[in-house]
């Protein structure tokens, strides 16, 4: 009943694991608390006192099933390593999956000694010792920050669907290898119709991996956020929000350039191998 945490993160297997469990506890809240499915969709966990809601395989619905089976193919690219992030967007026109209106970016990054769940920090940190305890509160604070700002987003449309992309690290991903679940992927980059807003929402370290997750919705939607949320947290680690313009052009276009699904226009094609799922 607990998303517990090891006392200590001395394997890969074992940081492998909470990737998985992290992965699976943000989805779930994220695809709760944006109202995709019903109540019944999810079962109530505890991850050390913070109370999270995590999807279940519910023959009722046939949605979550659905996005449970992709978890589980986005695990299989993860214990190969193969994974470079997941990018899972929320579209209106069933016919025009390209067109989104609200997604979340996932990043993977794997030490020398295993994997990283990168949530997207300016400063790179230095391959300093990072402890169990550093991971429970990076973990712990991600998750809040999930609930605090997806309380406060304005509602996506009530008939929205879901897609979600995988982009892999070429070098050592097989050409022809796609995960349980996904098909292989045209390069084509997404759009959003209305000004988008990019969020930085944090990132989790352990010794062997990097998580991070950014999310990225429409600007008008961001109307009712309280500045005070996005700067919670300020001295640690502040939310940050740059307008579509980009405060830091070079900033954004680097980041952009890191998101080759994303923009029509980034030249890099080196990024070939996508899988997708609907």
């Amino acid at each position: 009943s607990a998303v517990v945490f090891p006392k200590k993160i001395a394997t890969e297997q074992q940081s492998m694991m909470l990737v998985k469990r992290l992965l699976a506890v943000a989805v779930s809240c994220i695809t709760y608390l944006r109202g995709l499915f019903p109540e019944s969709a999810y079962g109530t966990r505890y991850m050390d006192d913070v109370c999270v809601k995590i999807l279940r395989d519910d023959k009722n619905c046939p949605g979550s099933s659905q996005l449970v089976k992709w978890m589980l193919g986005c695990y299989d690219a993860l214990q190969k390593k193969y994974l470079r992030q997941i990018v899972l967007a929320v579209y209106t026109q069933q016919e025009d999956p390209q067109t989104v209106t609200e997604c979340y970016h996932f990043k993977f990054k794997y030490t020398h000694n295993g994997p990283l769940l990168d949530f997207g920090s300016k400063d790179k940190k230095s391959d300093s010792t990072i402890t169990c305890a550093d991971t429970k509160k990076a973990s712990i604070l991600l998750i809040r920050k999930i609930y605090v700002l997806m309380q406060n987003l304005s509602p996506l449309p009530n008939d929205v669907c879901l897609t979600m992309k995988l982009l892999y690290y070429d070098e050592v991903t097989p050409a022809d290898y796609q995960p349980p679940g996904f098909k292989e992927a045209k390069y084509e980059g997404m759009m959003f119709k209305e000004e988008p807003m990019y969020l930085n929402v944090g990132e989790v370290p352990t010794p062997f991996h990097m998580l991070k997750l950014k999310i990225t919705t429409e600007k008008q939607r961001m109307e009712n956020v309280d500045k005070s949320i996005l700067k919670q947290g300020e001295t640690a680690e502040p939310l940050q929000v740059c307008g579509v313009s980009g405060d830091d052009p070079e900033e954004e276009s680097q980041d952009m350039d890191a998101d080759p699904v994303l923009d029509n226009e980034v030249g890099d094609k080196n990024h070939v191998n996508i899988s997708e799922a609907q």
